[in-house]
């Protein structure tokens, strides 16, 4: 059990829950304490339409964006493959890294907020870089993020979601592997080639209308199996802290497996601390640091609290509550699950949900890496140009790569990117405060 909590990336994300334990008790829980404010500001202005910004992007496509990189196929296979392995207990788990992380990410949008730079273009630009350079020395911690980003692009942000589709595709319509990856490509060269403002527009249209769309078929699917949710919600709590009474004991599952596959899953899935998403949020055109903070909390609730969860009690009241042992894993079995009620019209929704998905999230992935070798470069055209044309053939690569060595590397990939961004956030912490002007 100590080895299995003393893992390098099980290290990194006890770091992140304690950043985000110190951070909500800094700033008083403002994630319940300003629920009022932060659904005023952020659900409340989504009617609102927001006029195009010749500063950057405007806050609601900075949110899709960020989104875009957030809501892929961690909130599909991702939380299965935490079911399979950590059992029932990681999905609390993942619920305790939603809550801290709400202010973790919270504070690094702030930040990039605030430090950001106006570039030659009239964009504003900023992340994790920009404000790693008001430290001591800290372009050499700059410097090592935006390396890790930039390698953290091709695998979380790339392999991991065009595999999932690839392997979806594959069982629903048996569409080859290669196939899916060539079609993936000629997509992503479509918008990518079109910059951050082809992006946002892109993730605008498509991260709204499948998340609403995913919610009401999910929401569909529990209510004919409601009678089995309390069921789903009690192993989730018995198994939180060692083998669940329910369980037994015999699959084996422990307090380490729950809390360790809890917490990775649940960082990449919202990405809170890992300073990705700051990239996005850093180009909206806002009131104030804290206004776009605001978003960042909205972001978590709605990626992990909501859809997480929502997809954790699909498999976990699926055939009565056994499905998820019997052997699937990652997009097979979520797809299985939705087929043993809507039968093949569930499998192929799943199928194109994740697709829809994926191709937002690899979208937003691929404008972050570009920004962090932006930096780098000194905004070098070339280095950008060629940046892009190697994330298109990963993409190629990835739908063919095994599922199990590409979630490994996720999560190594997931704990190297957060280590500088959370000396970053916790030695600017002063910077980082509950205001609106």
């Amino acid at each position: 059990m100590l080895r299995v909590i003393l893992s390098p990336d099980s290290v990194m994300m006890l770091l992140l829950l304690i950043l985000g334990i110190y951070l909500t008790f800094r700033l008083r829980f403002f994630q319940v304490t300003g629920l009022r404010f932060i659904i005023k500001n952020t659900v409340g202005t989504l009617l609102k339409r927001d006029e195009d910004s010749r500063a950057g992007i405007s806050p609601f496509q900075a949110v899709t964006t960020a989104l875009a990189g957030t809501m892929g196929v961690g909130n599909i296979a991702g939380v299965a493959t935490a079911l399979v392995s950590g059992g029932p207990g990681a999905i609390f788990w993942m619920w305790v890294s939603a809550f801290f992380g709400m202010m973790t990410k919270y504070a690094e949008i702030a930040l990039a907020v605030r430090f950001r730079v106006k570039g030659a273009d009239g964009l504003y630009r900023g992340g994790p870089m920009y404000y790693m350079t008001k430290l001591k020395n800290g372009r050499v911690l700059a410097a090592l993020f935006c390396v890790i980003c930039v390698i953290c692009s091709f695998g979380v942000g790339n392999m991991t979601q065009v595999n999932s589709v690839s392997q979806a595709a594959k069982q629903v319509f048996s569409i080859p592997f290669w196939v899916t990856g060539i079609l993936t490509a000629v997509v992503l060269a479509l918008i990518i080639f079109g910059g951050v403002r082809r992006i946002a527009r892109a993730t605008e249209l498509v991260i709204p209308f499948i998340s609403i769309i995913y919610i009401c078929f999910a929401a569909a699917f529990l209510w004919i199996n409601r009678a089995y949710l309390s069921g789903g919600l009690s192993l989730i709590i018995n198994c939180a802290f060692g083998p669940g009474q329910a369980l037994g004991g015999v699959l084996g599952y422990s307090a380490a497996q729950a809390v360790r596959l809890g917490l990775s899953r649940g960082v990449f899935t919202n990405e809170a601390g890992l300073g990705s998403a700051p990239i996005a949020h850093a180009s909206a055109d806002c009131k104030s640091p804290g206004h776009q903070g605001v978003w960042g909390i909205f972001e978590v609730f709605l990626d992990t609290m909501v859809v997480c969860t929502i997809t954790a009690l699909v498999l976990l009241t699926a055939q009565g509550g056994g499905l998820w042992q019997g052997g699937l894993d990652g997009a097979a079995l979520t797809s299985a699950a939705f087929e043993s009620v809507f039968g093949g019209l569930g499998e192929g929704f799943i199928a194109v949900a994740i697709a829809l998905f994926a191709i937002p999230s690899m979208l937003g992935w691929c404008f972050y890496g570009e920004s962090a070798l932006s930096w780098l470069t000194g905004g070098n055209r070339k280095a950008t140009v060629c940046y892009r044309l190697v994330f298109i053939m990963v993409a190629v690569y990835g739908a063919t790569a095994g599922m199990a060595s590409v979630w490994a590397a996720a999560d190594v990939l997931n704990a190297l990117m957060a280590l500088p961004n959370i000396a970053a956030i916790f030695l600017l912490r002063k910077h980082v405060k509950i205001s609106f002007t």
